[in-house]
């Protein structure tokens, strides 16, 4: 998937719309010469000097002055102009910083993306910390994104599966465990980025993750990160194999942000939503497929996010809402199709929001809303398919009511 980023501007850019000095230069002068006109104007008519005679002379006194006005309003023009010089030589300075720093960065961005590219397990694995190192001290926003994307570009190759720990491919079951290594340090320096405030030091929230396709073989923690305006996490088409674990405990989903799970595979691994809250933006499983995979958003709160199941898949696996609040926000399981797992929302509370199973298909499994509080959400299993072996339990505050 290719991200549709607005390039933020660089100091550089900024330097283009500046004036060129000739220019600048002139209309400072003429902005000083009346000025001192005004002012001077100001002074005759404040005194009462606009009755004198036209036919009087001007004696030494007055006329000197009107010399010493003259020297300061050219001294005060002076000034200015030394001003609008000196700014331009901070702005070139700064400008020239940039570029160097800019330079310097590309060099060791060459070096660590070379090092990526090495034979040798212990070299790639420096060349990621390297280029995490590098996301740290960019000297702008595009040359941070840069390096993020570098690294996940590396998570996006394919590689070999691991043969097995037999004598006969010992020696390529060990380089698998190697580069496992290097992937798994990815992820991980992912989360610890991704989990400092924005606006910190060697924060990368507010960047993009593009993890299209990746294989999710270890964890990565999201817990109390904030997704908002300017972040997208994309796992589409994303597998997510025994052993992997995405964990947003904790996090924080409001306006503008977008988190993608679209057609990832899960085969016995969990996504965590715990206590996350959920105030606005999407979350997005759309014909993702679950066997064995399990989502919880134990005790969660929405107010106001989308989080889609549409055309979801599941086997076997289990989607928990258990203790969530919901106050506003959809929660969508459209033409999802089930066989055995279940959907529980067993001690939620509802004072608004939708949940809907509209076209949902059932042959198995459970939907629970046992102990569930609060008046039943609007379109609460409407336009569920004809189900098969599929226990359904409403709380008992909603037995004998339509929900």
């Amino acid at each position: 998937m290719t991200l549709n980023r607005r390039p933020q501007p660089s100091s550089d850019d900024r330097e283009l719309r500046l004036w060129k000095v000739g220019r600048a230069l002139v209309v400072t002068f003429a902005a000083a010469v009346l000025v001192a006109g005004g002012v001077f104007y100001s002074l005759l008519y404040l005194l009462d000097f606009q009755e004198i005679d036209s036919t009087a002379k001007l004696d030494a006194k007055t006329l000197f002055d009107l010399v010493k006005l003259s020297f300061g309003v050219v001294a005060g023009a002076g000034a200015l102009v030394a001003l609008v010089v000196a700014y331009r030589r901070q702005r070139v300075d700064e400008v020239g910083a940039h570029r160097e720093a800019t330079r310097l960065h590309t060099e060791r961005f060459s070096v660590a993306v070379d090092k990526l590219g090495s034979d040798s397990p212990a070299v790639r694995l420096g060349g990621v910390h390297a280029l995490a190192g590098l996301a740290d001290d960019a000297p702008d926003n595009n040359l941070r994104q840069t390096c993020i994307d570098v690294l996940c570009a590396y998570l996006q190759l394919p590689f070999t599966p691991d043969p097995g720990d037999d004598p006969a491919h010992q020696e390529e079951h060990h380089r698998y465990l190697a580069l496992r290594k290097v992937r798994h340090t990815i992820l991980r320096l992912i989360g610890d980025h991704y989990r400092r405030p924005q606006g910190t030091r060697r924060s990368w929230q507010g960047c993009n993750l593009d993890l299209t396709g990746v294989t999710i073989d270890g964890r990565i923690d999201f817990n109390g990160a904030t997704f908002s305006v300017g972040g997208e996490v994309f796992f589409d088409g994303a597998t997510f194999s025994v052993g992997g674990e995405v964990s947003f405990n904790d996090a924080t989903f409001s306006d503008g942000g977008w988190l993608s799970f679209r057609g990832a595979e899960f085969s016995g691994s969990d996504v965590t939503f715990n206590r996350a809250r959920f105030s606005g933006g999407t979350v997005a499983f759309d014909a993702a497929t679950f066997s064995r995979g399990r989502v919880f958003f134990r005790r969660a709160t929405f107010s106001g996010s989308r989080v889609f199941f549409g055309g979801a898949s599941f086997s076997g696996s289990r989607v928990s809402f258990d203790g969530a609040t919901f106050s506003g926000g959809t929660v969508t399981l459209r033409e999802a199709t089930r066989s055995d797992g279940g959907v529980f929302f067993h001690g939620a509370t509802f004072s608004g929001g939708r949940v809907a199973f509209d076209d949902a298909t059932f042959s198995g499994g459970t939907v629970s809303f046992r102990d569930a509080t609060g008046p039943a959400p609007s379109g609460l299993l409407t336009g569920v398919g004809t189900p098969t072996s599929v226990s359904i339990i409403l709380s008992s505050a909603w037995l004998g009511s339509n929900p």
